[in-house]
């Protein structure tokens, strides 16, 4: 992956809590190329979320990130001060939240949460910030920019909220923007308008994306790079096209197994048996044995190390270890 704009290393946040130490993500590494949508995927539970608000040092306590690098061009983000840190979010990096309801003020209007990032971080008076929010409201499909200017969150549909949370997100033109369940709680309809709008801004300003969701159709449409995560750690990386065609970890052929399929009738979906476990004290094994239909002896004594094989494709699987015994 060439071009890097942005590079996480080593990075481990974890939650302490009276129960014991909550390992989130723990020690994940992938490279964001400029220009390009990496998608982390994964069911609930599974570090994605924490992995996205590390990136933006929003993490809140009891939570902290421990260690790791979080590469931005030549700064480390977690080696900046707050001042310096703030005027990177919603600038160079911007996030559109899962729900765009609890993330929007419900007092102020939509005009004043778009015209304030425009005049701290773009410094333009409020009259040219204006004008501009009501641009980026036109750009992001929404008609009638002057009245939804003076609107409040509760007089938009979902849809038209997430909208005005990609609006507020691109009001700065960021280089990187990070999009967590950006279509969770949308109707298909408005769903496909949104991951329209989300290919036509990068395809328009070659904004990089890292995409956070656990819908296989979203990862097929939107990414080119998917990165699967599972009780904290990343387990296999590749291509969009190569993790689809040629899947090799058992649980991400356990996630393509269990999606629909167009034009076959199934009595049953597949689903994956278990459930992602606890992340407080998982010890040395793999996390993924309980529920691995292909599990061996050497999977209850040592979790395997992420390795790279053909087509910059990487699994973290003692299947794909030589000399590993096969016998129970």
């Amino acid at each position: 992956m060439t071009n890097t704009l942005a590079e996480i290393k080593g990075l481990s946040t974890y939650f302490h809590t009276e129960e014991g130490i909550v390992k989130a993500v723990d020690d994940v590494s992938f490279s964001i190329p400029a220009g390009r949508t990496v998608a982390v995927v994964g069911e609930s539970g599974c570090g994605k979320s924490v992995t996205a608000l590390s990136v933006m040092r929003l993490v809140a306590e009891p939570g902290r990130i421990e260690k790791g690098e979080i590469r931005f061009g030549d700064q480390d983000l977690l080696r900046l001060r707050e001042g310096e840190m703030r005027g990177l979010r919603g600038n160079d990096i911007a996030m559109v939240f899962q729900e765009p309801m609890s993330s929007l003020n419900p007092v102020l209007t939509i005009g004043e949460q778009l015209i304030e990032p425009l005049m701290e971080h773009r410094l333009l008076s409020k009259k040219e910030a204006r004008a501009e929010s009501a641009g980026l409201i036109t750009r992001v499909g929404i008609p009638r920019a002057e009245e939804m200017l003076k609107a409040y969150p509760h007089e938009l549909s979902g849809g038209m909220l997430q909208r005005i949370m990609i609006a507020i997100a691109l009001s700065c033109q960021p280089k990187l923007l990070i999009a967590d369940e950006p279509t969770t709680a949308l109707d298909v309809t408005v769903q496909a308008q949104i991951l329209d709008l989300l290919n036509g801004i990068k395809a328009e300003s070659n904004t990089a994306i890292l995409l956070i969701t656990h819908d296989l159709g979203v990862v097929a449409e939107m990414a080119d790079h998917v990165v699967v995560m599972y009780a904290g750690k990343v387990i296999e990386e590749a291509p969009v096209i190569e993790l689809f065609q040629n899947p090799r970890h058992p649980y991400t052929k356990g996630l393509l197994r269990s999606k629909p399929v167009i034009g076959r009738r199934e009595e049953r979906l597949y689903s994956i048996p278990g459930q992602v476990p606890q992340l407080i004290g998982l010890g040395e094994a793999c996390a993924f044995a309980d529920r691995c239909e292909s599990c061996l002896p050497v999977c209850r004594e040592r979790r395997p190390v992420i390795t790279q094989g053909e087509n910059g494709h990487l699994v973290a699987c003692w299947l794909y270890e030589e000399g590993v015994s096969r016998d129970e």
